[in-house]
């Protein structure tokens, strides 16, 4: 469908609004980002104001990461979402509007998760590449309880293409963080530069979502060991001697 002149208009505002926003954050971010970086969506659901909204709004989302997770957003509809979590259809849409809504919620809830999950063993205060080792096995552990973490950041890359960029961005400017401070430290060999520290960051990144596809959704092997042979990579490289 064609939007009338006022919804292209207020588009074009919304855009230029979100664009001036991520400038305004670029500076925070370890690793520098291009003009062109998406920002995740926001929602223009009600949000929770009780502690009872918001265990609502969890059940929500945790049915439909289930429902997405098992079907696929174009074979899931809001009536499935609604009869999983046990919610009527008109509770449904004081939080989300759509179906996309609540997808592009997920995206980004399944992000947080996902840092959630490493926090605890990043904050143990170790030194950067044993911290790294630690976070890999958390973050394999907690595919192996959340799997469907998997296709539905897949399928974001479709349906949420702003929050599929989003989660690898701020995943890889988060690892890129923590590889400064082992340069400071004086545990890590510092990067040649702003590139060289980039391609670390997405590299090693790139190395966890694989890992994490292979040894926490394909298979059951120990996640501390598989942890341990990815960091004896990073420490070790592959060069003999």
């Amino acid at each position: 469908m064609t939007k009338a002149n006022g919804g292209r208009a207020g588009d074009e505002r919304g855009a230029e609004g979100r664009k001036s926003a991520r400038a305004r954050s670029a500076s925070d971010l370890t690793l520098a980002k291009r003009p062109n970086d998406a920002a995740p969506l926001t929602s223009s659901a009600k949000s929770p104001r009780t502690a009872r909204g918001e265990l609502t709004r969890r059940k929500i989302l945790d049915a439909a990461r289930a429902e997405f997770g098992s079907r696929g957003f174009a074979d899931t509809g809001i009536t499935e979402i609604t009869r999983t979590a046990k919610v009527a259809l008109g509770t449904f849409y004081t939080y989300f509007h759509s179906k996309e809504e609540v997808f592009r919620a997920l995206v980004s809830d399944m992000s947080e998760q996902v840092r959630l999950a490493v926090a605890p063993v990043l904050a143990e205060g170790r030194g950067t590449l044993e911290a790294e080792e630690r976070a890999l096995a958390a973050f394999l552990a907690f595919v192996g309880e959340h799997q469907q973490v998997y296709r539905i950041i897949d399928e974001a890359e479709f349906v949420d293409p702003a929050g599929f960029r989003a989660h690898y961005e701020n995943t890889a400017a988060r690892i890129g963080e923590r590889l400064a401070e082992g340069a400071v430290a004086g545990t890590m060999a510092p990067p040649a530069d702003a590139l060289d520290a980039e391609v670390r960051a997405w590299a090693i990144m790139g190395m966890n979502v694989f890992l994490g596809l292979r040894f926490g959704v394909w298979g059951t092997e120990e996640p501390t060991k598989v942890a341990a042979s990815a960091n004896r990579l990073i420490r070790d490289g592959l060069t003999a001697g």
